[in-house]
């Protein structure tokens, strides 16, 4: 059985830094695409990143991209999301989801997103405010 769990999340103030852990147990997260997703109140789910198997190919949404780094660490079957230069607008719940590569990086995670990861996390909280 699969289970993810998120860690990390919390209250920084603007222009902080917080990095948020997923570790997975049921599954070798190395053979998986893991993506980061949050979802903000009165908004829909949207991808964050992603880290692709095997390679380990990274993807980030414009929004993140040069502020988040998405990684993987094999030993201990986790997949972090370091998040520097944090804004008020990054507040949300986010949350880590793993699938079997099924289709391209790009599809899996800003095409389908939530449609194409069928195992989730519950969610860690990350609040950017001063």
């Amino acid at each position: 059985q699969v289970h993810i769990v998120e860690s990390g999340g919390g209250l920084v103030q603007p222009g902080g830094s917080l990095r948020l852990s997923c570790a997975a147990s049921g599954i070798t997260l190395d053979y998986y695409v893991i993506g980061w997703f949050r979802q903000a109140p009165g908004k829909e789910r949207e991808g964050v990143s992603c880290i692709g198997s095997g390679d380990g190919s990274t993807l980030y949404a414009d929004s993140v991209k040069g502020r988040f780094t998405i990684s993987r660490d094999n030993a201990k079957n986790t997949v972090y999301l370091q998040m520097n230069s944090l804004k008020p607008e990054d507040t949300a719940v986010y949350y880590c989801a793993a699938e079997p590569p099924i289709t391209t990086l790009q599809t899996m995670c800003f095409t389908r997103q939530r449609g194409a990861f069928g195992s989730w996390g519950q969610g860690t909280q990350v609040t950017v405010s001063s």
